[in-house]
């Protein structure tokens, strides 16, 4: 069969269940969720198998410093922490959500998550979790379905995507961890943003649920289209992004309209995630 591309993107692998999280793991391998809660393991080479399931539906995923992942489970309406290793899955967050979507530590091992809230109502926020799970309510004021999300290149705020706005709004963490003043640094007219990544640059990767689209903007530049799929076959309503290998050297993005996760070469390496040691 001929290789199927969208610009820069192929696809890596298929028969995964409508895959919408994925998160890179320094072990060398990919995980990505499906849509009744299986966690697949995924290498660059295309080969993928199921490792775990938490019998829910999961959204976006983030990596702990020991390789546990923690799942944004929409289903449950919680976060779940699951050991690829030994299928084991439990609850994390203390907070009951309305739809957990995604997640990103920082440093210190605060996991934040965007609670989308009802579609169009804008009653989204963001929450923090705290190390060992206990859960408080971080930020209100981005609260038009915040979606994907990312630390900034300092560390120093949180880049959230608002699907709704739409565009990407940066949040302060203050010195004592609270929430600064929200402030928009991409808008996205005409599209249906979900899910975020940067580079070492700091160049912002946005992936459209709606067009099937991958978007770039670099600091103080203009928004370009990396990739545009208006067949629907190789990007087919991507939502998450995640820069891979040893390098970081692969920008991979879901496609949670279809079965597969698509990759291409990335022209800087991505930026690394904070891993974080959790009790």
């Amino acid at each position: 069969m001929p290789e199927l591309r969208a610009g820069p993107f192929a696809i890596l692998v298929e028969d995964l269940d409508h895959p919408e999280g994925v998160v890179w793991s320094p072990g060398g391998v990919l995980y990505a969720g499906g849509e009744a809660g299986q966690i697949y393991e995924v290498t660059l080479a295309g080969d993928a198998r199921e490792v775990a399931t938490t019998s829910g539906s999961l959204l976006g995923l983030a990596m702990d410093g020991d390789g546990r992942i923690y799942a944004c489970d929409c289903d449950r309406c919680e976060v779940v922490r699951v050991d690829p290793r030994t299928g084991a899955v439990e609850a994390y967050s203390s907070l009951e959500m309305t739809l957990p979507n995604a997640a990103a530590f920082d440093a210190a091992g605060n996991l934040y998550v965007t609670d989308s809230g009802d579609t169009k109502a804008d009653d989204g926020r963001i929450l923090r979790v705290a190390p060992g799970g206990a859960t408080t309510v971080w930020c209100e004021a981005a609260p038009r379905y915040p979606n994907g999300v990312c630390l900034g290149r300092g560390g120093d705020e949180l880049l959230v995507v608002e699907s709704y706005l739409p565009g990407v709004t940066a949040i302060p963490i203050l010195a004592d961890g609270s929430a600064g003043e929200p402030r928009s640094v991409l808008d996205l007219p005409g599209t249906v943003p979900d899910g975020i990544a940067l580079d070492a640059e700091g160049t912002m990767y946005v992936a459209c649920y709606r067009p099937d689209r991958i978007l770039r903007a670099r600091p103080g530049g203009p928004v370009e289209v990396l990739a545009d799929d208006w067949e629907g076959i190789v990007l087919n309503a991507p939502t998450n992004l995640a820069f891979a290998g040893a390098g970081l050297d692969v920008l991979v993005a879901t496609s949670v309209g279809e079965t597969q996760l698509a990759c291409a070469p990335a022209d800087v390496p991505g930026l690394p995630l904070a891993r974080p040691r959790v009790p």
